[in-house]
Order: C-alpha cells, then sequence, then structure tokens
C-alpha cells in the first residue's frame, strides 16, 4: 500500500505541492507545512517565502517544493501563497486601522503623569529621569515601528525581549503609542501580558530611585 508521505518523496524534486501552514514561530523566522496529502509535517523557513510578501501565517494555503536539507533532513522551497480572494475595501481598512484604545492603554500615560506630579511634590523630581524617559520613548517607538515594517516585507525582526528592555528601562510610552498606531503586537496575549509587567515594573524603579531606596545600593 502506497502511504501520502511516498507522493511528498516523489515530488520533491520539481513539482509543486500543496499544503497548509500549520506552525510558525515569529520571533525565530520558521514553522511547519501539513502537505495536503497527508504525510509527515515539512520544515519551512522565512528565506523559502517570496520577499515583499509579508509575514506567514497559521492557516495559510501554500505550495511549495520539497527538498533536502544539509543537515539531510526534508524542507520546503520555493513556497508560494496560494490563490485567495482579494479582501474588500472595508477589510483591508479594518486591519490598517489603528488599534483600539481599551481603558489600560488610554489612562497608562496620564496615569504615569500624575505618578510624577506625585513623585515632583512629594520628594521633586530629577530633570535628567524626563529626559531619559523622553529618548527611550522615541527609541522604542521606532524599535516597533521598524519591527512592524520587518515582518510585513519579511525581514529579519527585531527580538521581543529587545522591546522588553526597551520599554522596562523607561520608552514603554513610545512603545505603546506604537503598538496601538501600528497595530503591532496588541494580539499577542503573552506579549501584552509581559509589556504591562514592564510598565508596572518601570513606575515602581520610577518611585523607588526618586524616594531614595536604591541610595544604598548606588552606595
Amino acid at each position: 500500500m502506497r502511504h501520502a508521505s511516498d507522493g511528498v518523496r516523489a515530488s520533491h524534486a520539481t513539482a509543486h505541492i500543496a499544503g497548509t501552514l500549520s506552525t510558525w514561530h515569529d520571533d525565530r523566522g520558521f514553522g511547519f507545512i501539513t502537505p495536503a496529502q497527508g504525510g509527515q509535517e515539512i520544515f519551512v523557513h522565512i528565506k523559502a517565502f517570496p520577499p515583499g510578501t509579508g509575514r506567514p501565517q497559521v492557516g495559510q494555503a501554500l505550495n511549495f517544493r520539497v527538498e533536502m536539507g544539509p543537515n539531510g533532513k526534508k524542507r520546503a522551497a520555493g513556497v508560494q501563497f496560494a490563490a485567495r480572494p482579494r479582501p474588500a475595501p472595508r477589510a483591508r481598512a479594518r486591519a490598517e486601522a489603528p488599534a483600539r484604545w481599551t481603558w489600560p492603554r488610554l489612562l497608562a500615560i496620564p496615569a504615569f503623569g500624575l505618578l510624577a506630579a506625585y513623585v515632583f511634590w512629594r520628594w521633586g523630581l530629577q530633570p535628567r529621569v524626563l529626559l531619559v524617559y523622553g529618548g527611550l520613548s522615541v527609541l522604542s517607538f521606532f524599535a516597533y515601528v521598524l519591527d512592524k515594517t520587518a515582518a510585513e516585507r519579511g525581514r529579519w525582526r527585531t527580538a521581543e525581549k529587545t522591546l522588553h528592555l526597551l520599554d522596562v528601562a523607561g520608552g514603554w510610552p513610545g512603545g505603546l503609542v506604537a503598538q496601538q498606531l501600528m497595530r503591532h503586537k496588541t494580539a499577542k496575549p503573552a506579549f501584552v501580558a509581559l509589556f504591562w509587567a514592564t510598565v508596572l515594573l518601570n513606575m515602581a524603579g520610577f518611585v523607588v530611585w526618586h524616594a531614595g531606596g536604591l541610595d544604598g545600593l548606588l552606595g
């Protein structure tokens, strides 16, 4: 009896076969395709996709060839996106629109402003701190924008831990604005949860620093 996977082996030399992207690790640039005719999943790297077509999404229908990689294992090559209906103008406009401002996102920056006002009244505010927040916010904003652009064009991404480090250091206001305007990372629950953790950690550090809690540690 001939198995479906035998068809994959027989056709990998030249013909394209159909499949569906079943797994995708966006931060690492690879995933796996499930052939439509069955058989084992096929490894696929971001370099196998045509340039300028955006980041792959789980569930996308693909056509691809199968070749042997340097490690002797099968991998997808010459990946093509299967034809799909063109989205209606309203659907495209909705996808490109900024993310919805939820109450936590809407109030985060004003809340920090009130916190800064209290710190100024209670202990005095160091001007250099505002410069640090301003500079890091600009840096974080453009880091998110560049990552979004790279995602759309299939280029090398900025590591999520880099974005979180910028946020916890004080750049989270710029990161928050970029997330909303670019509609970037707002649909990833794990990233969003860690982002809010960096915001709270940064605010706590802001208060402790001005209250003199770090004097003993810094000598």
